[in-house]
């Protein structure tokens, strides 16, 4: 249970009811249903300025789905928690059903803690925890700081994978409450990050200055999508900002993919990167060693 004194009216409400307005994109996401919110109970009904009120409280979130896994977002075997709504638009997305809040499941931060603790045995024993993701959690800084508040009152580790942009959403005391960060680095030049993400790159340097000055661990996550974000000078970029933050344990360099293009068509979404091929092992093993040249642990 979450601790009775917590006080979730001093976190912002910047994106936690929709409230955060980025300027205009080319294209909205259509309305559809979330998925994947199984073994969850879905928020009571209420109406509108009930429902509105405790999600300005945070406690009720818009949650796209959830999944158990084992050596990803983090170590051990994790709950990762995927929220809805993001203020990115990168071109490389492969959950553009995250995009909006409103496409998600109502859900209880009590009863998400809830299902999480019946996975405490296995974090424990795994030295695992619980990785919030999206979207951009930081979209719903109150519902996270619910989510990280009763996940460590249970003493289960705690990790976000964010991309940085909404940072300032993230308090001090949920920085007490967080372990880990997985800070997704999309391009080192802003205008490359501009083009690729339809946002500016400052707020994601400002977050990772920000975590290493408060000693934050940090993983990196950098995609490589030919074309777009592989040109050696964006990639030295990348590289030279990471290199700054003397918190950050790895880099995982991921190689773009073409998973999510179906979600794209069935979304009715412009999608770009349709004649995009995959990169090869060697021009992947070739970055990766730009930040090992760093002294950086890069996989």
């Amino acid at each position: 249970m979450v601790d009775a004194r917590f006080d979730a009216t001093k976190y912002s409400h910047d994106g936690s009811t929709g409230e955060y307005a980025p300027a205009p994109l080319d294209y909205e996401v259509p309305r559809l249903k979330g998925a994947g919110t199984a073994g969850i109970e879905g928020a009571p009904l209420m109406d509108r300025r009930e429902h509105l009120e405790a999600v300005r409280r945070g406690e009720i979130g818009s949650m796209h789905s959830w999944e158990l896994v084992t050596a990803v977002d983090g170590p051990g075997t994790r709950m990762t928690i995927f929220l809805a709504g993001c203020p990115l638009r990168c071109l490389y997305c492969h959950n553009p059903d995250t995009f909006k809040m409103k496409d998600g499941e109502p859900v209880r931060a009590e009863d998400l803690l809830s299902r999480i603790s019946r996975y405490v045995p296995i974090f424990r024993s795994s030295g695992g925890g619980i990785t919030i993701s999206g979207g951009e959690p930081l979209m719903q800084p109150q519902f996270v700081a619910w989510l990280l508040r009763g996940a460590k009152d249970m003493g289960v580790h705690t990790c976000i994978d964010t991309s940085g942009f909404l940072g300032r959403n993230l308090t001090d005391d949920m920085m007490n409450d967080l372990d880990l960060v997985l800070l997704d680095v999309k391009s080192g030049i802003p205008e490359t990050y501009k083009r690729t993400t339809g946002r500016d790159l400052q707020p994601t340097i400002e977050f990772g200055d920000r975590l290493a000055a408060a000693g934050k661990k940090i993983w990196i996550r950098f995609v490589v999508v030919p074309g777009l974000t592989d040109d050696p000078e964006n990639v030295q970029a990348v590289a030279q900002i990471v290199s700054r933050w003397k918190t950050v344990e790895r880099v995982e360099v991921l190689p773009f993919h073409q998973m999510g293009r179906d979600k794209w068509k069935e979304l009715n979404l412009d999608y770009q990167l349709e004649d995009v091929t995959p990169p090869s092992k060697e021009s992947v093993e070739e970055i990766r060693e730009v930040f090992r040249a760093k002294g950086i642990e890069t996989y």
